[in-house]
C-alpha cells in the first residue's frame, strides 16, 4: 500500500521529530536544574501588593523567567500548570497569568516571551507593558 509520501520525506519528518524531542529533553533537564537553582537562592520575592506585569519583572531575578520559557518549552501544554504552581510559590502572582496563557497558545513555545518581556521592562520600563493590565482589567 503506498502513502504518496517519498521515503526521504518519511526519513526527514523522523529526524526532525527526533531532533525536537532532544532539545525538548535538553531543555526540561537544564530547565528543572534552573528550578532548583531559583528556589534554592530565591526562595521568597518580595513583590509589592498590587504590583502589575511590567513591576512584578523589575522584581524577578533573569534565571526566573528563563527557567518558565524552558519549562514552557520543554513541557508544551503541560507548562500551564506547572508554570502556574512555581510562579506562585515564589510570590510572582502577576506573571502567572502571562505565562499559563502563552504555554497555552499552540506553536509559541519557540518564542521565549517571559525573557523578551524581561529584556522589554528592562529596556523600556514597566509601563511599556501595561496594556497587558488593561487587557486584563477589561
Amino acid at each position: 500500500m503506498e502513502t504518496g509520501i517519498s521515503p526521504e520525506t518519511i526519513e526527514f519528518l523522523r529526524t526532525f521529530g527526533l531532533v525536537l524531542a532532544g532539545f525538548m529533553v535538553f531543555a526540561l533537564v537544564i530547565g528543572s536544574f534552573l528550578l532548583g537553582i531559583v528556589v534554592w537562592q530565591v526562595r521568597k520575592i518580595d513583590v509589592p501588593p498590587g504590583a502589575n506585569f511590567g513591576e512584578t519583572l523589575l522584581y524577578t531575578p533573569f534565571l526566573v523567567v528563563v527557567m518558565i520559557d524552558l519549562l514552557d518549552f520543554a513541557l508544551d501544554l503541560l507548562a500551564a500548570p506547572v508554570s502556574w504552581i512555581i510562579l506562585d510559590r515564589l510570590g510572582l502572582k502577576a506573571l502567572r497569568g502571562v505565562g499559563t496563557v502563552q504555554a497555552l497558545l499552540p506553536f509559541t513555545q519557540l518564542i521565549p516571551v517571559m525573557t523578551l518581556s524581561w529584556i522589554g521592562v528592562r529596556l523600556l520600563g514597566p509601563q511599556s507593558l501595561d496594556v497587558l493590565d488593561k487587557l486584563r482589567d477589561a
